[in-house]
């Protein structure tokens, strides 16, 4: 007979690919984890991880295993919800995963509310300039800023945003004339490292005629400060816009780009009314909070000589 709680630790370890790592998320010792899986696979009459330097891999049976477990913890997790009157609220710990650009500007206010209005939610909002891996569960849902076409995976896009070059006054009032696009080159360029571009939908100087960037980072954030500490001319969020005084929006006629947010969940998710609850809440925010910051970002604008 199966054990659902070695059913669990088989899902920790599957998405950990280390019994010291499951062990923690777990608050085990990994000599008890590997004892559980042993049980298990005992229980089962088949080997479910492939042991090597790099951790445990699935094998071929751990992989047939890990969609009905998956389902499993679904159904234990409504099973809770239903029992203890909690079903459908919002309400234990919720984890995100978002590019830098989204999760320093828009999450913190946006779940910031969520949270107001939902006492006994726990949001934990991960910011990395990377794609995550939501079948391991290093988070529950990621924010994307490109369409996902592989995997087992839900797709709902959250809401178009736009980018334009910008700079701060000072470092306009100091700097060659900028009337066209052009007129670039003559500037200093803020900009991604080329190769540390993750998602070809951060690829934006291919829109420009500006050849080099002069000063570079992996995050959008830092770029922006870079641009708000008068040191070039980059493409910024309208919705960061707001949050750095003195820059404005340069050549928006000629240079304007727009972009999506996609939200990303475990294909076994879409049956936790739980989660798309969260999804609902956190889109309608999204959707509100880049309008409000893009209408102030319009203000900005500078003329064109």
């Amino acid at each position: 007979m199966l054990d659902w709680d070695d059913l669990r630790i088989f899902l920790a370890v599957a998405r950990a690919e280390s019994l010291s790592r499951a062990g923690r998320a777990l608050k085990l010792d990994a000599a008890t984890v590997g004892r559980r899986v042993a049980r298990l696979e005992e229980a089962l009459s088949a080997k479910l991880f492939v042991k090597s330097p790099q951790g445990y891999a699935l094998s071929e049976a751990g992989d047939r295993l890990l969609p009905h477990a998956e389902a499993a913890e679904q159904a234990f997790g409504g099973a809770q919800e239903e029992l203890s009157g909690t079903a459908g609220q919002l309400s234990g710990q919720l984890r995100i995963g978002a590019p830098d650009g989204c999760a320093n500007y828009l999450l913190p206010q946006v779940c910031a509310k969520i949270s107001d209005a939902n006492p006994g939610l726990e949001i934990q909002i991960v910011a990395l300039p990377r794609v995550f891996n939501l079948s391991k569960r290093e988070a529950d849902m990621a924010i994307t800023v490109s369409r996902p076409t592989a995997g087992r995976l839900t797709v709902q896009k959250l809401t178009d945003y736009h980018l334009h070059l910008a700079a701060h006054r000072d470092y306009l009032a100091r700097s060659a004339p900028l009337t066209c696009k052009g007129d670039l080159r003559a500037h200093r360029m803020i900009g991604y490292i080329p190769d540390m571009i993750f998602d070809k939908e951060l690829d934006y100087f291919a829109e420009t005629e500006a050849q080099v960037v002069g000063l570079a980072s992996n995050s959008a954030s830092v770029q922006t400060r870079m641009v708000q500490s008068g040191a070039g001319i980059g493409i910024v969020h309208d919705f960061a816009i707001p949050f750095a005084p003195g820059v404005v929006r340069v050549l928006a006629d000629e240079v304007s780009l727009k972009r999506a947010f996609w939200l990303i969940r475990h294909a076994d998710d879409r049956r936790s009314e739980r989660l798309t609850r969260f999804a609902e809440a956190l889109g309608q925010g999204l959707r509100d909070e880049v309008s409000r910051l893009e209408r102030r970002a319009a203000d900005t604008t500078l003329a064109t000589p």
